[in-house]
């Protein structure tokens, strides 16, 4: 028997990508329902950072797993995550979930010029 072993439409059927995907999108919407200027803003998946040019990396001692840019020439503002920096360090789905939503927290209080508690006021809790 060939072909996939499950249909589309089934979770099983879902890429390593997508599954990322989906969780960063569910931090974004839990946080828009408080930060409704969230929806200006575009938030992107990356498999990893890039590196700048022949130079090497554009971080220092660590790899970074998320980051942002400022808007400018008529571009949104954007937030990257970084996808295989966070699977790296997490072991399971819930720890990825709960990562993932620590890394959108602290990227869009980085952006609005805030701390991660105001942005979302159960930042660090475990």
């Amino acid at each position: 028997m060939r072909g996939p072993i499950a249909p589309p439409q089934v979770p099983l059927a879902a890429s390593r990508a997508e599954t990322f995907a989906d969780l960063v999108q569910d931090s974004v919407e839990r946080l828009e329902r408080r930060w409704p200027q969230l929806a200006d803003i575009d938030f992107l998946v990356l498999d990893v950072p890039r590196l700048d040019g022949a130079a090497g990396p554009a971080w220092d001692e660590t790899v970074p797993l998320g980051g942002t840019m400022t808007a400018r020439d008529g571009r949104p503002a954007r937030v990257v995550i970084y996808r295989r920096p966070v699977e790296i360090r997490s072991k399971g789905r819930d720890e990825r979930a709960a990562l993932v939503h620590e890394i959108v927290v602290e990227q869009v209080a980085d952006l609005l010029g805030l701390t991660p508690e105001t942005v979302d006021p159960r930042y660090g809790e475990d």
